[in-house]
């Protein structure tokens, strides 16, 4: 993972390179709606719930 800052003569909104993929990824996973909210205790247990997410929408897309 990369981070990317923003130059400091930037003003305004700024597209900064491959952000939309994990924007989109987000998104994908913000649609189960157990993730929308940190409910879990342990991150054992977010992890299983996002595996499942994205199982889930891998599975409908290869069902289409």
């Amino acid at each position: 993972m990369e981070v990317v800052r923003r130059s400091d003569d930037a003003h305004g909104l700024a597209v900064l390179p491959r952000r939309w993929v994990i924007e989109r990824t987000f998104a994908w996973l913000l649609r189960s709606r157990r993730l929308v909210h940190d409910y879990e205790r342990r991150p054992e247990t977010g992890e299983a719930v996002i595996w499942w997410s994205m199982a889930t929408l891998m599975s409908r897309r290869l069902a289409a």
